[in-house]
């Protein structure tokens, strides 16, 4: 057997011991920089507390139809948690899961609202969900900071990079507890991928592969604008956004292929994947940022933002590299999404399935010992939930606390916005702003609707 062998041998034998909370550990180090600080000595009576009449969290949710309802669907497996509001703009989907918390509970939602700022006013409500589309993120998320609630609120954070920062602000002034929908954060296997990552045991790591090849987002054929449904209040789901007619493929699930909505699959995949990227190699953000992309594949269709996109994110000893293509499911390793970090050593495969790592063999010897497939457990998402719900008892930083989030998100904007400009960004991540680029930081703010108004804190 040779030395190398051994060696790695060795050295995966005191991985082994490794487990999450060496792994928390050493992650504190670098939330530091985040400004991630534990809120201990913030009041908070209303649950939990010494002064609180019983145990129970009281939730409200914005934004039924999807993904919001999931999450609160998650919450309400936990025995403590209780709806006391539901908000939506749309008069079907708000009844509609009236019904399901009523089916799931056998207990009635006592308010059902249509402008969320109800639900800011309500005194009742301990925590907010947020799950509403990208431009409606910001505004509830500080209201709510504001009024002494705590938030989960989907990802990715914004819709803008100034936005991101504002809520990181808020979040801290007013002393919440804010959690982003990146549940990875909360699946064990993500972290034992990312211990083994820092044992060192690919060696150098110079390039990192990041793709999400979505088959289920295939091309919006243009249709004409009408109406809005009957028991849809579009006005308020426009909010901030620019004034346009309805249409149907602006509205909902279609959202987030409208630059004045979100980010298209960048910053809806692209905060997941990126977000461990990052973290597995210990970085923050690049100064240098450069996008390839465009409707390549449907260029007449009614999307907006790029079908096809490859964002280099050079820093200064590695590249990690996205890659995106809508209407296709064959990524790297035949895999619709994942990461592919390459070390001298080896390859390691992870995704939302699990992880595994692929020897380099050079002259017929490997470099390392294969680690084979380990299966993640595949509850995330309920793991993040009562992350967030001890975290509200604790006051300790959540799993993926708002500036995680926030950081990523911005990540994911960078890349869009180098796309648009079709050039060379580079990004001052001290001073939150690009290097003597007029053009791109004008990209980088919020352009609020009247009569909304972005805070100013």
């Amino acid at each position: 057997m040779s030395v190398r062998i051994k060696k790695n041998i060795l050295t995966k034998q005191r991985y082994t011991i490794m487990n999450r909370r060496n792994f928390l550990q050493k992650s504190a180090a670098s939330a530091a920089t985040l400004g991630l600080t534990p809120l201990m000595g913030s009041t908070y009576s209303s649950i939990y507390g010494q002064t609180a009449p019983s145990n129970k969290v009281r939730v409200a949710l914005m934004g039924c139809r999807s993904q919001g309802f999931a999450n609160l669907n998650t919450f309400l497996n936990y025995p403590e948690v209780e709806c006391v509001a539901l908000c939506d703009v749309d008069d079907e989907w708000l009844n509609k899961r009236a019904d399901d918390v009523l089916k799931k509970t056998n207990k009635k939602v006592p308010n059902l609202y249509k402008d969320w700022r109800r639900i800011i006013d309500n005194k009742d409500v301990d925590a907010v969900i947020i799950g509403t589309p990208d431009h409606w993120h910001c505004l509830p998320t500080i209201m709510a900071a504001q009024a002494g609630k705590d938030v989960f609120v989907e990802k990715p954070l914004s819709n803008t990079i100034e936005e991101c920062n504002l809520m990181v602000k808020a979040i801290r002034k007013y002393n919440r507890i804010a959690t982003v929908g990146q549940w990875q954060r909360s699946d064990p296997h993500w972290d034992e991928a990312v211990a083994y990552l820092f044992a060192g045991h690919l060696g150098k790591v110079r390039t990192v592969k990041v793709w999400a090849y979505q088959d289920n987002k295939p091309t919006l054929p243009k249709k004409p604008d009408s109406l809005p449904p009957a028991g849809v209040d579009y006005n308020m789901w426009l909010g901030p956004a620019p004034e346009r007619r309805f249409n149907e493929y602006r509205f909902h699930y279609n959202f987030r292929f409208f630059w004045d909505y979100a980010g298209g699959l960048m910053a809806d995949w692209g905060v997941h994947l990126l977000d461990y990227a990052v973290e597995g190699l210990g970085l923050g953000l690049p100064e240098r940022i450069f996008s390839g992309g465009g409707k390549f594949a449907y260029p007449d269709d009614a999307m907006e933002t790029p079908d096809t996109l490859m964002v280099t994110y050079a820093y200064k000893n590695v590249n990690i590299i996205w890659d995106h293509a809508c209407g296709v499911n064959h990524g790297l390793y035949d895999r619709k999404e994942g990461l592919a970090f390459y070390g001298e050593n080896g390859t390691m495969l992870l995704s939302r399935q699990g992880w595994e790592v692929i020897p380099v063999v050079a002259n017929n010897v490997p470099r390392m010992e294969a680690v084979p497939f380990k299966k993640g457990e595949g509850r995330g998402l309920h793991n993040h939930v009562g992350n967030f719900l001890n975290c509200i008892k604790s006051r300790q930083l959540p799993n993926c606390d708002i500036a995680i989030g926030a950081r990523i998100a911005i990540m994911s904007h960078l890349g869009n916005i180098s796309c648009r400009l079709q050039r060379e960004v580079r990004w001052d991540e001290a001073n939150s702003q690009f290097i003597n680029d007029c053009e791109a930081n004008a990209l980088a703010k919020a352009y609020y609707r009247a009569p909304w108004e972005l805070p100013k804190l």
